[in-house]
């Protein structure tokens, strides 16, 4: 085994154990660019992956589309108790009991790790030896509120129970309102703690004619299912407008939300038509030292980014044809977990991965577009719209490493490779200045400790 592939095997196991960390997320609804394609596909190390659990306050939504009909699959890492958990959802029509279920949380994982932003490295050839061409491509293996019981029906103003539904752990009601204060004291009432302000919000839902979907958990249904952790929940249904209502999450945030969706279309990229859409900034060369700290770096990467759009963007984070991936930061999805996300439109057989590593000539009808967006009342008034565009130009939020030569070599090549390092470091600190908003002598400080420059080099 080779010492630079021991060192990239262990800096890879090194990263995976870093980024394992989670944090409690909250239900979405109650609550410069270079495209890479086919052309310039590149054979780097894969190395690490900034997953949505990096950002605090943070919901997973994965939408799929054809036509009209729409599955929303709402994810919540929720770690409160269950009997606390609540979800209301503005939906467009009244809703079967067929038209619901639950998705398993690692379908959604998957997809996350799938989308994710990613680091990749390379080592520099001898430059003895400018034939030779380096690098090896390894791939990643894969608010709630106490619930009461019910009081007594009771008449509610312009309220109507259209169905009650059990659907795995959880007590599903499909409501339409004609008012919202009745409304309000009907969820109330039925143990949805409503935070003050939300008023308006569902009175504007009202108005639009749209139904509520409304859920919380059995405890008794949820212990005899023995798991730990609340399953997703997914609804479909008709309708002519593309888009993910997001307004109720604003009335009781402490502070501004991160949302992550994951679209799943069939003719191309998804973008927001009443919100500006911009792809994060990719393709770009920094310190080696990020390979030890990439969570922080996207952190402050995205955190900066949103700042230069004044929390009024939609960013893409990765578009791609599900046909194929370069590189694929986790094992593309199957056929089974693709339909479980509401896409089933996509063919293959039953057990196997839809995609490939290149091209091919009849690739699988689904693309996946990755938004991030950080949210609330006063930067998104509105909720979000979206657009299927033909659009299937493939994008991915992607940080690259270039290690440096580290053997013997005497020619003048090499004399002219070595003299150009320096201006190269500078670059790569330049670039990481500019993504992240450190300063350059933080930056030069953190190169020096970990020997990519000189002790006071600068």
């Amino acid at each position: 085994m080779t010492k630079a592939f021991m060192t990239k095997t262990f800096m890879t196991k090194t990263l995976r154990s870093r980024l394992k960390a989670g944090v409690a997320l909250a239900a979405v609804c109650a609550q410069l660019t270079v495209a890479a394609g086919p052309a310039s596909a590149f054979c780097g190390f894969y190395v690490a992956k900034a997953d949505a659990k990096m950002f605090n306050k943070s919901s997973k939504v994965v939408l799929a589309r054809i036509g009209q009909q729409t599955a929303i699959t709402m994810a919540s890492d929720y770690e409160g108790k269950p009997s606390e958990f609540a979800l209301v959802v503005p939906v467009p029509s009244f809703i079967q009991k067929s038209q619901i279920s639950v998705v398993d949380t690692k379908t959604i994982d998957h997809l996350d790790a799938f989308t994710a932003p990613r680091l990749v490295e390379y080592y520099d050839p001898d430059p003895c030896e400018p034939d030779y061409r380096g690098g090896v491509l390894a791939l990643a293996t894969a608010t709630p509120t106490a619930a009461i019981p019910a009081p007594p029906m009771q008449a509610y103003p312009g309220v109507k129970v259209e169905a009650r539904y059990d659907i795995a752990e959880y007590d599903i009601a499909i409501l339409s309102a004609e008012q919202s204060d009745g409304l309000i004291r009907w969820l109330t009432d039925n143990g949805y703690k409503i935070p003050a302000g939300a008023e308006p919000v569902i009175g504007s839902y009202i108005k639009q004619k749209l139904h509520f979907f409304v859920a919380k958990v059995d405890i008794k249904r949820f212990d005899a299912l023995k798991r730990a952790y609340l399953k997703p929940l997914q609804v479909r249904y008709q309708t002519s407008k593309f888009m993910l209502p997001l307004r109720l999450g604003t009335v009781n945030a402490n502070g501004p939300q991160d949302l992550t969706i994951y679209a799943l279309t069939q003719q191309g990229r998804v973008e927001a038509t009443n919100y500006r859409t911009v792809k994060v900034p990719s393709n770009v060369h920094v310190p080696l030292f990020v390979a030890h700290d990439f969570p922080n770096v996207y952190k402050a990467l995205f955190d900066r980014a949103v700042a230069r759009q004044d929390m009024h963007g939609v960013f893409v984070e990765y578009a791609w044809d599900m046909g194929w991936c370069d590189p694929c930061a986790a094992q593309p999805l199957s056929k089974p977990e693709l339909t479980e996300l509401g896409a089933g439109w996509v063919p293959g057989d039953s057990g196997k991965a839809v995609v490939n590593r290149w091209p091919s000539s009849n690739p699988p009808s689904a693309f996946v577009t990755r938004l991030h967006v950080r949210y609330d009342a006063q930067s998104f008034p509105e909720d979000l719209n979206f657009i299927e565009t033909s659009d299937r130009e493939n994008f991915q939020a992607r940080y690259v490493l270039n290690h440096p030569y580290a053997g013997a070599a005497s020619c003048e090549a090499a004399k002219r490779y070595e003299a150009s390092l320096p201006d190269r470091f500078k670059h790569e600190a330049e670039n990481l200045a500019d993504l992240t908003g450190w300063s350059q002598k933080t930056i030069a400080a953190r190169m020096a400790t970990s020997g990519e420059l000189p002790a006071g080099a600068n």
